[in-house]
């Protein structure tokens, strides 16, 4: 049961110590929840009621089944825009059908997460590198943070998903901006960066959200056009069956699919980070996955939007003191005590404020220490981050996400399809065999040349293991006699593979070399017994280590000194031997 259900394993022990340092993060985050939960929403197209709705369920959910205790689960700025991204093509944002199509996403984006993590698919996320993810997520912070321009400028700006043509559009309409809004979302960015940059122990949003209150009620800045929430819904989300229609399914399964993804990737890396801090539980990917999708399905059954593990939330979720998934349960309490009784409080709530806090939150995702490191050591993996970057930042959010994949499969497709190849020398007096490009003073025989090929021998990369091996061979000239195969870093290999041994050991027999595999293991001699490969070509060319079958082979050539220095009545052997030696040199 501890398996299925995390909870299990901390609540036995749980003490007061642990509920104290609960409390105080459970509060912490709560209150940080409520302006950011509102900000998401509206960034999601959605009213900004439907973040605290999506700020209940999920979080006792996840805190019941997630193997985190201290990942902040909740509306977070990338998938909202995802959703924006998504929904905001097939329907009119803020409508009725919009929100009934972003709910009906949550339940989608729930049961393809928890399918993923019964089927145990978490490892899928592995092919979007981190440097794909890096470019993909700095651009999108760009375009979330741009998109808030119309609220910070009080002008009117069409949605879009390209950073081109909102900043023309803000461009165009900079003359009609509102300075009195423009003015309360400047302070209030700056007080957000001060309270952060002296790290005071007080929510910079909720701080915010105050100030933002309380000038536009003084001032009465709602009649100088400074457009605010308005009225809030008070009261609990009604419980109700998401619409379930086969057209909307088939056509957000696309952007279900890309949130499920992104928004995995986004929460276990950050709880991965801060489990790093606590050695007293363990991450597992695949129980997240489940967390996640059944956190995600239960809320679109209260009317939330996706949602996921954040960022900063859980930082200061850690921060604070949270010791288990208590913390978020009280989190969701604190929400579902504002829902009853706080809703009005937000009547006068500019929706620049809002917007001041999604700007802070993503600007702060732009990773460009992470590019200026990619360019001094890895200039490959560089390239994959701009191509990303600008791929998305041009083309749009969705298109960017399978830009990102697309260049991550390359990848791995280009490194299996011609891995690395090493021609090895002897170390002088040990029995040990190295790179000759990456080593000195190794000793290189004229007539023996010895390769190892670092990856798995499968259909891919067959043509390419030939091609070398020939090229190779080629270059050793007519003084070599023997090739030996160090198969030590050969992790697998497929029927294809077994033929392209085959077709080397026949292209060694029409060289006159003899063909030696030296270190093959388990799995790849299970395979090649199955094939009879043993018996094609011997048994006696395998061995057990790379030093074995130089030994043999010497063996061998010294048997045949012997027997030419008795067919040409050579007094001494060691003249047979020298003969023989400068011939081949």
């Amino acid at each position: 049961m501890k398996e299925y259900f995390p909870i299990l394993k901390w609540l036995p022990t749980y003490n007061s110590q642990d509920f104290r340092g609960d409390l105080v993060a459970g509060i912490t985050v709560g209150v940080m929840l409520i302006p950011q939960g509102m900000a998401y929403a509206m960034l999601a197209g959605m009213p900004p009621i439907y973040g605290l709705y999506a700020s209940i369920l999920p979080l006792i959910l996840y805190a019941i089944l997630g193997t985190s205790r201290q990942l902040a689960v909740g509306p977070v700025a990338m998938v909202s825009l995802l959703i924006a991204a998504g929904v905001g093509t097939m329907t009119e944002v803020g409508s009725d059908e919009y929100i009934q199509l972003a709910i009906l996403l949550a339940l989608m984006v729930g049961l393809i997460q928890f399918l993923m993590g019964v089927f145990r698919l978490g490892f899928l996320v592995n092919f979007l590198s981190h440097p794909v993810v890096s470019g993909f997520t700095s651009a999108a912070a760009l375009i979330i943070g741009f998109s808030q321009l119309k609220h910070l400028l009080g002008i009117e700006i069409a949605r879009s998903n390209h950073i081109h043509e909102i900043l023309y559009q803000a461009f165009k309409g900079i003359g009609a901006t509102n300075l009195y809004t423009l003015g309360i979302g400047l302070v209030a960015i700056g007080m957000i960066l001060m309270i952060k940059r002296f790290q005071l122990k007080i929510p910079g949003p909720l701080v915010a959200v105050v100030f933002g209150i309380v000038a536009v009620w003084i001032f009465g800045l709602d009649q100088q056009q400074v457009k605010i929430v308005g009225t809030v819904p008070d009261g609990l989300p009604i419980p109700s069956i998401p619409t379930l229609n086969w057209v909307h399914i088939k056509s957000l399964l696309p952007i279900a699919l890309t949130i499920s993804f992104i928004s995995f990737m986004e929460s276990i890396a950050v709880a991965k980070a801060i489990q790093s801090k606590h050695k007293d539980y363990e991450i597992i990917p695949n129980q997240e996955l489940i967390a996640l999708g059944i956190a995600n399905i239960g809320g679109s059954f209260l009317q939330s939007f996706p949602t996921t593990g954040g960022f900063s939330r859980t930082a200061v979720n850690d921060q604070a003191g949270a010791k288990t998934g208590f913390a978020s349960i009280i989190s969701a309490v604190l929400i579902m005590l504002t829902l009853l009784f706080l809703t009005p409080l937000f009547y006068f709530l500019p929706k620049a404020i809002l917007a001041s806090v999604i700007m802070v939150a993503v600007f702060g995702l732009i990773d460009i220490k992470e590019a200026y490191a990619l360019w001094h050591h890895y200039r490959p993996d560089f390239w994959m981050l701009i191509a990303t970057f600008f791929g998305t930042l041009i083309l749009g959010i969705e298109e960017g996400v399978l830009i990102g994949i697309a260049l991550s499969l390359a990848r791995i497709v280009y490194q299996t399809t011609k891995p690395h190849i090493a021609v090895l020398g002897k170390i002088p007096e040990k029995p040990y065999y190295k790179n000759v490009n990456r080593f000195e003073d190794l000793e290189v025989r004229k007539d023996i040349l010895i390769v190892r090929f670092d990856a798995r021998l499968y259909y891919a990369n067959v043509s390419y293991f030939l091609d070398e091996l020939k090229l190779l061979i080629a270059e050793k000239g007519d003084n070599l006699k023997l090739f030996i195969l160090d198969a030590d870093s050969m992790n697998g290999i497929d029927s294809a593979g077994v033929h392209a041994l085959e077709e080397l050991s026949t292209y060694c027999e029409t060289k006159e070399l003899q063909f030696y595999m030296a270190e093959v293991k388990g799995p790849v001699r299970d395979i090649l017994h199955r094939c009879d490969f043993f018996e094609k070509i011997g048994k006696e060319q395998f061995f057990l280590k790379v030093q074995h079958a130089v030994d043999a082979y010497d063996k061998k050539l010294a048997e045949e000194y012997r027997a030419y220095a008795l067919q040409t009545n050579e007094p001494k052997e060691e003249e047979a031997k020298n003969s023989i030696k400068k011939t081949l040199k």
